[in-house]
């Protein structure tokens, strides 16, 4: 083995395990009792494992962690549907007509990304308050979709219109008319695209605090994010149950990540024209 491979291995597992290492840390945090979170100083291993918080989390009335992450799920899922079924078509006519004032559309769809939701709360909680949509799960949805939506049209435009529109006007001499052409060719050979703008939306909405935080307040619609704060107040500090339910929170993207990582290799040959 070379030299140079066995520094570049060796460097990647040192990467690897700087990034692990915080996540390491909130798991040795979640199996200790109540005593070892108070010792100083305190010891990284536990003494006794107290695997038994992972059960705990979801028999507590406060937070309800098991509703917190069922209306989460909701809410991060019809968000990533509702931003691919508006950044999908939006990304591919921007892709394939040149129309007037396509790129100021395509620039003012870029400077509405970096607008941070904080800078927007009030206006946000004002919006939501004249269409009805307060402590709902419609208002969250709508807000994470727009917010993620510019991303989404971004990247997969690029992806449209990196395929050659040979491909798709071979489709149409087979009859597949457009939408074929668009479901059978254009899709499979920018999944890869479509599975960046899914995780992403996903990941953006699963992880959203603040708004969440202004324009809801009832406890059976607490998002998994606000959920996770409810274990360290003014009253009681339970910090077993915070590391234990961010370990939980972290499954879903894991597990979506996996779902769709064959996907996302498979659309990198999928839709190819046989010569």
């Amino acid at each position: 083995m070379k030299l140079r491979t066995v520094l570049l291995t060796a460097a990647g597992w040192l990467v690897a395990l700087a990034f692990l290492a915080p996540y390491a840390e909130m798991l040795l945090t979640a199996l200790k009792p109540t005593p070892e979170l108070m010792e100083s100083p305190p010891s990284y291993l536990p003494s006794h494992w107290q695997w038994s918080n992972f059960t705990q989390i979801w028999s507590l009335t406060d937070p309800r962690v098991g509703e917190a992450l069922l209306f989460s799920l909701y809410v991060a899922g019809a968000s990533t549907l509702l931003a691919l079924a508006v950044g999908l078509p939006a990304a591919y006519y921007t892709a394939r007509h040149r129309f007037r004032g396509r790129g100021a559309f395509l620039i003012l769809v870029l400077i509405t990304q970096m607008f941070a939701p904080t800078a927007l709360l009030v206006g946000i909680y004002r919006e939501m308050v004249s269409l009805n949509l307060t402590d709902t799960a419609e208002g969250l949805i709508l807000v994470n979709a727009a917010f993620n939506l510019p991303f989404c049209v971004w990247i997969l435009n690029a992806y449209f219109a990196s395929i050659p529109k040979e491909l798709e006007e071979a489709a149409w001499l087979d009859g597949t008319g457009r939408f074929g052409a668009l479901t059978r060719v254009i899709l499979p050979l920018a999944m890869p695209g479509v599975v960046t703008a899914l995780v992403y939306t996903f990941i953006g909405a699963w992880n959203e605090y603040v708004v969440a935080l202004t324009i809801t307040s009832s406890g059976n619609r607490m998002t998994l994010t606000r959920a996770i704060p409810g274990f360290v107040t003014s009253y009681h500090e339970q910090w077993q149950y915070l590391f234990a339910t961010s370990i939980v929170a972290i499954v879903p993207v894991v597990v979506l990540f996996v779902f769709v990582e064959r996907y996302l290799v498979a659309g990198l040959t999928a839709g190819g024209v046989r010569g």
